[in-house]
């Protein structure tokens, strides 16, 4: 299961607004972390730490000018409309299958998070109770959304791995579609590879420091996980000059599985809410 586009967390029904992403114009398109849009909690307050580590946008669509210029660009040896085709038809296949792993674990990927809950009600409950709102506070919300993303997500590593090794060594006569793919690929490995946070130690570790610092563990966490967070599935629009008509019907697929991950997604995050509560921690 991925995690993208926005969420509704049925807490009390007050939008906490992130500054969102701007989305590509074209529908197919990498789909956004879901928990980078909207989140409801209990107040309505700003997380500019949140979108500070998340703006970071490398899979941006190029501008017309850069484009026409890379594509004058382009290296001796690098591949052309032939060797297109085969990267584009590769990834595309690695691309559903993927899709179609992460469908057959939405179930239990909509459940991990609930884990996550039981795990912070049984260890430590109410342990940042009464601890102040301020970015290190932002910083320990983003581990717990880190929590709930990678116990969805590990249920689905083998086929990363597997899609890793198939798109990342894909290239294309365009620069730009190539970076974007290895990009996302590089986000890939180290969503599959990153450990789970210790979520309980770093947060009573944080309030028996007096608030005065982070863990370290939480500080290295956050650095690694937010900037690699992606959304399982992605389309980048520099396929098309290369898609053959037979593929359409992979693409039809992977775009109908999106949607289906999205819906699940969305049933899921309200967990973010309850394990804040149950931490007593505001983001």
């Amino acid at each position: 299961m991925s995690w993208a586009r926005g969420l509704r967390a049925g807490t009390e029904g007050v939008k906490l607004t992130i500054p969102v992403k701007p989305s590509p114009a074209a529908a197919r398109s990498q789909r956004q972390p879901i928990l980078s849009e909207v989140l409801v909690v209990r107040g309505a307050v700003s997380i500019p730490y949140a979108w500070s580590m998340i703006s970071r946008s490398p899979r941006r669509w190029p501008v017309l000018a850069a484009a026409v210029v890379l594509a004058l660009l382009v290296p001796a040896g690098a591949p052309g409309a032939q060797g297109d085709g085969a990267s584009t038809s590769a990834y595309i296949h690695a691309n559903l299958t993927l899709l179609q792993v992460a469908r057959g674990h939405l179930g239990a990927a909509e459940a991990a998070p609930l884990h996550v809950l039981a795990q912070v009600t049984r260890e430590c409950p109410q342990a940042a109770l009464a601890s102040p709102q301020d970015p290190e506070s932002t910083q320990l919300s983003n581990e717990v959304i880190g929590a709930m993303v990678l116990s969805a997500y590990h249920l689905d590593t083998p086929a990363i791995q597997r899609f890793v090794a198939a798109a990342g060594h894909l290239r294309w006569s365009s620069a730009g579609l190539t970076r974007t793919v290895h990009e996302y690929v590089s986000d890939l490995r180290v969503l599959a590879a990153l450990a789970p946070p210790h979520l309980c130690a770093d947060v009573r570790s944080w309030v028996a420091g007096g608030y005065a610092s982070l863990p370290p563990a939480t500080v290295t966490f956050d650095r690694r996980f937010m900037p690699a967070w992606v959304a399982i599935g992605l389309l980048p629009g520099g396929l098309a000059a290369s898609e053959a008509p037979q593929e359409r019907g992979q693409l039809r697929r992977s775009m109908a599985i999106e949607v289906e991950l999205t819906d699940g997604e969305a049933r899921a995050v309200e967990s973010w809410g309850k394990i804040m509560n149950e931490l007593g921690l505001s983001p």
